[in-house]
C-alpha cells in the first residue's frame, strides 16, 4: 500500500471513529428519520379503509335517514355519537361515513375546523350538499357521497349543490392561522435555538463571558428581535392573504394580539431550552427537527389532525403548536373573544416561561 493510499486510509478511519464517539449525531441522523418513518406509517397506512365526516341539519327525516336507518351503525369516537355508514367498493377501496347531527350554526363551525367535509340538509324535499367548491376534498366527499345514494335508493337526476362562499369555511381561511403559527415556531427555534448552537460551536459565547452579562439579558435580545421578524412575517402574511383572497378576522383582534404574544412566550421558551447547552450542530440540527417535525405534521397546519387515528387525537391536543393553531383558527374564523382563549392563552403562557427558566438555569456559554 503506497503511502498515500494508507493516508487516505488512515483519515477515512479517523473521521469514521469520531462519528461512532457521537451517539446523539448516530441517532439524529439515522434513528430518528427511521422512528418518524414508522410513526407516520402507522398513523397513514394501519388501515385502507378512507374515512369522511359529514354534518347533517337537525330537521325533517330526509331520504338520507332512510338509508341510514338501514344501513348505518350507531359508533362513539372521542365523545360523541355518530352513524357510521362503512361501505365497500372494488374500484374505490373501503371507505366509512360518519354522519353527526348538528343545527346549522354548529355545522358550519364543525366545517370550519375541519371537522365536516360537507353539509347535508333537506330543506326543499331534496339531499342539497353544501361545501367549498375549492376544496379538493369536500369535493371527493360530495361525488362519492352523491354516488353512492343514487346507487342506493335508485335515484336519478341533478344533484342539488349550494357553494359555501362564507369567510371562513375556504381552505385559505382553515390554512392561514396554521401558517401563521407554523412560522413563528420556525422563526424562534432556528433564530434563537440553531443561533445559539452555532455560535457556541464557534465559540462565539465563550468571549461573552468575561462581559458583565447576565444570561437571560442575552437571551432576552435574541426573544425581542425575533418577536418583531415575526410580528413582520405574520403582518404581510396576513396582509397579502387579505389582499389576494379577502381574508378577514372574525374575532376581537385585541384578543388575537394577547393570544399572539402568549404563542410567542412559548416557542420561544422552547426554542431557549432546545439551545441552552448544545455544541454540536448535528446535534443541535436534531433537537430542533425533532420538536419542529412532528407538531408540523400532526398539529393540523396544512390539514385536520382528525384524519389521525382516534387514538392520536388526546396526544395531539396537547401539543403547544396545535393549542396555539387551533386558538388562531377560533380568532380568525369563529369570532371567537376574550373567553374562548383566555385558557389557552394562561397554558401557552406558562410553557414558555417554564422552559425559559429551566433554560437559563441549563444554559452554557461554552
Amino acid at each position: 500500500m503506497s503511502f498515500k493510499t494508507n493516508q487516505l486510509y488512515q483519515l477515512v478511519l479517523t473521521q469514521f471513529l469520531e462519528t461512532l464517539r457521537e451517539p446523539s449525531v448516530l441517532f439524529w441522523g439515522i434513528v430518528f428519520p427511521i422512528l418518524i418513518t414508522i410513526g407516520l406509517g402507522l398513523a397513514f397506512t394501519q388501515t385502507s379503509e378512507s374515512k369522511y365526516r359529514i354534518a347533517i341539519v337537525e330537521g325533517q327525516p330526509t331520504k338520507l335517514d332512510t338509508l341510514l336507518s338501514e344501513y348505518g351503525k350507531e359508533e362513539k369516537e372521542r365523545g360523541k355519537t355518530f352513524t357510521s355508514w362503512r361501505v365497500s367498493n372494488p374500484t374505490l377501496g373501503n371507505a366509512q361515513y360518519l354522519f353527526a347531527r348538528r343545527q346549522w350554526d354548529d355545522a358550519i363551525i364543525a366545517l370550519k375546523r375541519g371537522e365536516a367535509d360537507l353539509i347535508v340538509t333537506d330543506s326543499v324535499g331534496e339531499i342539497c350538499y353544501h361545501f367549498d367548491p375549492q376544496n379538493a376534498q369536500a369535493q371527493l366527499v360530495y361525488m362519492r357521497l352523491s354516488g353512492l345514494l343514487k346507487e342506493s335508493s335508485g335515484q336519478t337526476g341533478q344533484d342539488s349543490i349550494e357553494p359555501l362562499t362564507l369567510k371562513g369555511v375556504r381552505y385559505i381561511d382553515f390554512l392561514l392561522p396554521g401558517l401563521i403559527a407554523l412560522g413563528i415556531l420556525n422563526g424562534l427555534c432556528w433564530g434563537i435555538s440553531y443561533s445559539l448552537v452555532e455560535r457556541r460551536s464557534q465559540k462565539l459565547l465563550r468571549r461573552m463571558v468575561a462581559t458583565p452579562m447576565k444570561k437571560s439579558n442575552y437571551l432576552i435580545a435574541l426573544i425581542s428581535v425575533r418577536f418583531v421578524m415575526n410580528c413582520v412575517e405574520a403582518g404581510v402574511l396576513f396582509f397579502f392573504a387579505w389582499l389576494l383572497f379577502g381574508t378577514i378576522i372574525q374575532g376581537n383582534v385585541g384578543a388575537l394580539i394577547v393570544f399572539y404574544i402568549a404563542g410567542n412566550i412559548a416557542f420561544a421558551g422552547i426554542a431557549v431550552l432546545l439551545g441552552c447547552r448544545t455544541a454540536k450542530l448535528e446535534t443541535g440540527n436534531g433537537l430542533i427537527n425533532a420538536v419542529i417535525m412532528p407538531m408540523m405534521i400532526l398539529s393540523g397546519i396544512f390539514f385536520s389532525y382528525l384524519n389521525f387515528p382516534s387514538w392520536s387525537i388526546g396526544f395531539i391536543k396537547l401539543l403547544p403548536l396545535t393549542t396555539f393553531t387551533d386558538g388562531l383558527r377560533s380568532i380568525f374564523n369563529e369570532g371567537a373573544g376574550w373567553q374562548e382563549i383566555a385558557t389557552p392563552s394562561i397554558l401557552l403562557t406558562s410553557l414558555g416561561v417554564i422552559c425559559f427558566i429551566a433554560g437559563v438555569k441549563w444554559f452554557k456559554w461554552y
